[in-house]
């Protein structure tokens, strides 16, 4: 569709962008009506919310309007999965310049579609209205079937850390972006579109997992969260992770150990938990840890020391995130 948002008005935009949905079973009551009605069998509805402005966590000459979609909706529904559950639904709030082509709002919510169809969810509603910068929010639902939810809080002296997904990927690609570069592909695409497992979720804690989140800060960072919150400290083996050839090419070409992006890099939304020792693991599950006592207070500390590398703080750094 030709023109701008501005000439579409609030209303032929609103019916043009959720022309484009699905929808799922649990979904009751989608778009169209004062609010949506998403059905939640277990009676607990676990819920999530983000924002992206452009500029700070995404450029439009590094994304398309549908990898921001992707990315926005995968940022939320990762964190639904990291809680242990389903995600069903997600709700979008669209802050849009007038001047802003009409076919950037579609293709950001066929992105959005799209990833709600990987997590097995839709669009079930939201809001436009007019501002200067672009800014998307987005909430996210799900549903736990009647499992305990899956905290930060659970992790104990003893347990094994374990991780499924991808480490470090979305800080590579960010880097080469950065210098001007399009590739390695398989880098920059994981910056632009995440790929969180969210299966992996709902099934630890299937497992027994005591502890989970999901990667979006970096890895010490957000496993740093499980330990405050657990009361513990948690001990990372570098050896155990696994640091693709090509990653540590890319580090080699712009000065940087890629380890530093394993670590601390960001938005790769991979799934980290805390599990019992005796648990038997699948395959896609990487043990790269363990649970201990706390020493003087709760931290995580890498091959037995502490790291100084940061990861991701939106008050604490400029540029995309």
């Amino acid at each position: 569709m030709k023109g701008t948002v501005g000439e579409l008005g609030e209303f032929g935009l609103i019916r043009e962008l959720t022309s484009r949905l699905t929808t799922t079973p649990a979904v009751r009551i989608g778009p169209g009506d004062d609010a949506a009605v998403v059905s939640a069998p277990d009676r607990r509805v676990v819920a999530s919310t983000d924002l992206l402005l452009e500029g700070r966590h995404f450029r439009r000459d590094w994304s398309t309007a549908y990898d921001v979609g992707r990315k926005a909706a995968a940022q939320n529904l990762a964190d639904i999965a990291a809680m242990g559950a389903v995600p069903t639904a997600l709700l979008l709030g669209l802050v849009v310049p007038a001047d802003l082509p009409v076919t950037w709002a579609t293709e950001l919510m066929d992105g959005l579609r799209d990833e709600c169809q990987v997590a097995g969810a839709a669009v079930v509603g939201g809001d436009v209205v007019r501002g200067d910068t672009i800014t998307v929010s987005i909430t996210a639902l799900g549903d736990l079937r009647n499992h305990e939810p899956v905290t930060r809080a659970g992790a104990q002296p003893g347990d094994v850390v374990a991780y499924t997904g991808w480490l470090g990927w979305s800080a590579a690609g960010h880097a080469v972006l950065s210098r001007g570069f399009r590739s390695p592909r398989a880098f920059v695409e994981a910056h632009r579109r995440p790929e969180p497992p969210y299966h992996a979720g709902p099934a630890a804690a299937g497992l027994g997992a005591t502890s989970m989140t999901d990667v979006s800060d970096g890895l010490i960072a957000d496993l740093g969260h499980i330990a405050e919150a657990s009361k513990v400290r948690i001990d990372i083996k570098s050896g155990a992770i696994d640091v693709p050839s090509q990653m540590n090419d890319i580090g080699q070409a712009v000065g940087v150990d890629p380890l530093q992006w394993v670590l601390n890099g960001g938005e790769d939304h991979a799934i980290v938990a805390t599990f019992p020792e005796d648990v038997k693991l699948p395959a896609r599950w990487k043990v790269i840890g363990e649970v201990l006592n706390p020493s003087a207070q709760p931290q995580v500390t890498v091959d037995g020391a502490p790291w100084t590398g940061k990861g991701w703080d939106h008050f604490g750094a400029e540029g995309e995130a």
